[in-house]
């Protein structure tokens, strides 16, 4: 009797194990967001997303004071974004086109002025036009946003970026600009994880103005940048650091020496992102 008992067990065991594997649970696995952040000085980044995508964010290397790279030392990226046309932003641009034949992202006057001006070709602009504020577009999966700035510009407005990751990391890229009340907007659609923001006065937000902007929307990082580049601006993150603790102590502060890379990794379920 024990031995048909025993039998009868081995036999369910295995109809369970053979039904478990023609039909997996249907349950969705969470996937690790993982991204690298490198700081190349002042406003210039460089993304690489886990699946060795890269993104360049206005890349002033040549006569950059703050960048530790060279121009030669960049042979690859796959997208180039522009922030705005100031010299200290649009900084290398096409150069970097023609060495990598990334896809470059600006606003439709600034893609002109470069097509006329410098002769990037139109076929690396996005949609040979550029686009504006509000669009999307998705590029060797990764999502691009461009969002809205309150700075100046001499062709088309300024921006900044919203990027997402194919497996679920947000960056927030501020581009030059002052604070204004619609990153609260931008944080709730979004969910940002990392917020790359402008803190050195004169030309943008200063350091009271970047913290309390942590309080509009919400990112888990910041991570700042657009100081000590010129003797005019703020020099070190000093009171940045001490007014964010302050007015907004759930958000991680993470300061970058120029060229130091942070690694971002998060476990994200397919519904805590915005589509």
């Amino acid at each position: 009797m024990v031995k048909v008992v025993v039998n009868l067990a081995l036999m369910y065991s295995i109809v369970v194990s053979l039904f478990i594997g023609l039909f997996p649970t249907s349950r969705v696995q969470p996937d690790e967001a993982t991204v690298s952040i490198q700081w190349l000085g002042h406003s210039a980044f460089k993304i690489t997303t886990s699946d060795g995508k890269t993104v360049l964010i206005d890349p002033w290397i040549t006569g950059n004071p703050k960048c530790p790279i060279n121009l030669s030392d960049i042979t690859e990226t796959d997208i180039i974004l522009v922030t705005h046309d100031h010299f200290d932003h649009v900084g290398d641009v096409v150069e970097l086109a023609n060495i990598t034949g990334a896809t470059v992202v600006c606003q439709p006057e600034t893609a002109q002025r470069l097509i006329s001006e410098k002769n990037l070709s139109k076929a690396q602009v996005i949609y040979e036009t550029g686009m504006n504020t509000g669009g999307s577009v998705e590029i060797e999966n990764v999502t691009i946003t461009m969002t809205q700035a309150f700075h100046s510009s001499e062709t088309g407005n300024p921006t900044g970026y919203i990027i997402r990751t194919k497996d679920g990391a947000t960056i927030y890229h501020a581009g030059d600009t002052g604070i204004f009340q619609s990153m609260k907007l931008l944080g709730e659609i979004y969910d940002i994880d990392v917020a790359l923001l402008p803190i050195g006065s004169v030309f943008t937000m200063d350091p009271i103005q970047a913290a309390h902007s942590l309080r509009l929307m919400k990112p888990k990082i910041a991570i700042p940048m657009h100081y000590g580049t010129f003797p005019v601006l703020v020099q070190t993150t000093d009171e940045f650091v001490t007014e964010a603790h302050r007015h907004a102590p759930d958000v991680k502060i993470v300061t970058l020496n120029t060229g130091e890379t942070y690694e971002y990794k998060e476990i994200v379920t397919p519904t805590s992102k915005a589509p």
